[in-house]
C-alpha cells in the first residue's frame, strides 16, 4: 500500500499538502497521508463540475456505460488491493471487506445496465374533450451537479451508490469521503481518472467536517446525497437551500421472531445481523423482539454462538469481530450498555472493551427508552425482549425515532403481509434479518432514518429531473 495519496480535481491528481494522516484501525499505526482539500480547491471543483454539465449530459447513453464497465474491470483487477485497504483504514474483518468490493463491483456493474435503459413514457393526454389532438411524451434529464457525501462504515460501496448512478444519468459530482476512511474513494477516484470523462466530471476531495461547508450551501450544486448520522443530516437539509436533497441516515433496526420460525436458521442470520463489522452498520439487527414460547431456547442458542465468536486481528480470517472505527465509539458504547446495566438490564454476553476492541454484547431487560435501545447503536450490541401477541410486537418494532428496515421471521402468510402493511420503516424482510441488502433494491427510510432511496434505479431517479413534451395535432 502506497503511503501517499492525491486527491482528484476535476478529474486530476493534485497533492495540495498531506495533512490527513489515515490509521489502520487495529493497530493505531499511521498507514497513510492524504491531502485535505483547501476551501479555495472546494469552491474549484464545484465551479469545474457545473462547467462539466453540459458536456456531460451530451455524453451517449453508451460511453456512459463504458466508463462504468472499465470501473469494473479495474475494480475486479484491483480487488485485492481494494480489500487490503479497506480491512486497515475501516478495521474490517478482510472477509467483510473482500464483500465490499465484491458489492462494489456489482452496483458499478449495475448502474453500466442501467445506464443505457433511462427511459420515459408516453402520455395519453385525451383525457377529456378539452384535450382532443394532443399527445405527451416524457424523459428525464439530469439534474447537474451533484454533492455526495459518503460514510466510514462502507467507504468503497456506499460512495459507489453515489457515484455510479451519478455516471450512469451524466450528473457532475464533487465527493466528499469520510476523513477516517479516504482511502477506497481514492482509488475510485484514480479509476476514473483513467477514462475519457469531460473535465470537471468528478472530484474527490478528503476534507474535515467543519470544512465542507460548500458541499451544502452552494447553489451551483443541484442535489445534495448524504449518508450519515440523523443530527448531521438533518441539519445539512436545513441548509442546503433550494437544491434536492437525499438523505440516508441511522436507524435501530427490530428483528421480530415468531413461534415457528427454525431457530437455528434464526441464530446463523442473527449473528450475522447484529455483529458483522462490529455491528457498524445502520441496519444492524439492534432489537430482537421474541416469541416467549421460543424466547428462552433461542436466547441460549444466541449466547452460544456469540461467545464463540473469535475477535481480533481484522486481516486473521477467522476473525468476525475488529476494531471499532475508534476508540472513543467504542467507550461510547460500553458507556450506553453500562447506563443499560444500571437501570435493571442483564448482560447476557459480552460488554467488556479494550481500546477501540469491543466484545459482542448481548442484553435482556433493557428499558425501551434507554440509549442502547431507543437510539442507534452503531456497535457490536442487541437487545433482547419478549412478545405474546404478534400485535404487540409490531407497536414495539415501531416504538423508535427511526425506520430503516426491520426483519421478521415467521411463516405464517398472513403475519408477514401485516407486517409489510403495519411496520413504519423502508424495507420489511421477511424471513431475514433487516441487515440483508441487494444493491439494486429501493433502500432508505422514513422518520429519522432519512429522506428518498437509494438503489441504482432509484438514485437515477433522484440525480434527474421528468422534463414534458406536449404535442398538438391541429
Amino acid at each position: 500500500m502506497k503511503t501517499t495519496w492525491p486527491l482528484y480535481l476535476a478529474n486530476k491528481p493534485q497533492t495540495p499538502n498531506a495533512d490527513l494522516e489515515v490509521t489502520d484501525k487495529y493497530s493505531g499505526a499511521v498507514i497513510a497521508r492524504v491531502p485535505i482539500a483547501p476551501l479555495a480547491m472546494i469552491d474549484a471543483a464545484i465551479g469545474a463540475a457545473a462547467a462539466a454539465t453540459e458536456p456531460m449530459r451530451q455524453m451517449r447513453a453508451y460511453e456512459r456505460q463504458a466508463v462504468l464497465d472499465h470501473c469494473v474491470v479495474r475494480f475486479r483487477e484491483r480487488f485485492d488491493e481494494l480489500a487490503d485497504v479497506l480491512c486497515a483504514e475501516a478495521g474490517k474483518p478482510i472477509r467483510d471487506a473482500q464483500g465490499e468490493v465484491t458489492r462494489l463491483i456489482d452496483t458499478f456493474r449495475y448502474a453500466a445496465e442501467e445506464a443505457v435503459r433511462n427511459t420515459g413514457e408516453i402520455l395519453d393526454m385525451e383525457i377529456s374533450a378539452r384535450a382532443k389532438g394532443y399527445s405527451g411524451m416524457v424523459k428525464h434529464v439530469p439534474i447537474g451537479p451533484c454533492s455526495l457525501i459518503s460514510p466510514f462504515n462502507f467507504p468503497l460501496n456506499l460512495a459507489a451508490h453515489k457515484v455510479a448512478p451519478a455516471l450512469a444519468v451524466g450528473c457532475p459530482f464533487v465527493l466528499k469521503p469520510s476523513s477516517r476512511t479516504p482511502l477506497g474513494a481514492l482509488i475510485i477516484g484514480e479509476v476514473l481518472a483513467e477514462t475519457d470523462l469531460p473535465e470537471g466530471a468528478f472530484s474527490v476531495l478528503p476534507c474535515p467536517r467543519q470544512g465542507a461547508e460548500l458541499f451544502t450551501t452552494d447553489d451551483r450544486l443541484k442535489l445534495l446525497s448524504f449518508t450519515g448520522s440523523p443530527a448531521v443530516g438533518w441539519d445539512l437539509k436545513a441548509r442546503a437551500g433550494k437544491k434536492k436533497v437525499a438523505l440516508e441516515l441511522g436507524g435501530n433496526a427490530a428483528c421480530l421472531v415468531d413461534r415457528d420460525a427454525d431457530l437455528d436458521d434464526v441464530t446463523a442470520r442473527i449473528i450475522i445481523g447484529a455483529f458483522y463489522q462490529s455491528g457498524q452498520s445502520c441496519i444492524s439487527v439492534q432489537r430482537i423482539v421474541v416469541h416467549t414460547e421460543v424466547y428462552a431456547e433461542l436466547k441460549t442458542k444466541l449466547v452460544t454462538a456469540t461467545k464463540a465468536l473469535k475477535m481480533g486481528n481484522p486481516r486473521d480470517p477467522d476473525t468476525f469481530i475488529g476494531p471499532m472505527i475508534s476508540e472513543a465509539e467504542a467507550v461510547r458504547v460500553e458507556t450506553w450498555i453500562n447506563e443499560a446495566v444500571a437501570r435493571g438490564a442483564t448482560v447476557l454476553c459480552g460488554g467488556k472493551r479494550a481500546g477501540a476492541m469491543l466484545e459482542a454484547t448481548l442484553l435482556e431487560g433493557v428499558p425501551r427508552d434507554a440509549n442502547i435501545s431507543a437510539l442507534e447503536a452503531f456497535g457490536p450490541v442487541a437487545c433482547l425482549s419478549t412478545f405474546s401477541d404478534f400485535d404487540e410486537a409490531l407497536a414495539e418494532a415501531n416504538d423508535s425515532a427511526y425506520g430503516l428496515q426491520a426483519g421478521v421471521f415467521t411463516r405464517d402468510l398472513y403475519r408477514a403481509m401485516k407486517a409489510w402493511d403495519v411496520l413504519e420503516v423502508g424495507g420489511v424482510v421477511i424471513g431475514d434479518v433487516p441487515s440483508w441488502r441487494v444493491d439494486h433494491m429501493p433502500y432508505g427510510g422514513v422518520k429519522n432514518s432519512g429522506l428518498g432511496r437509494e438503489g441504482i434505479r432509484y438514485s437515477m431517479e433522484e440525480m434527474t429531473e421528468p422534463r414534458l413534451m406536449v404535442i398538438r395535432t391541429p
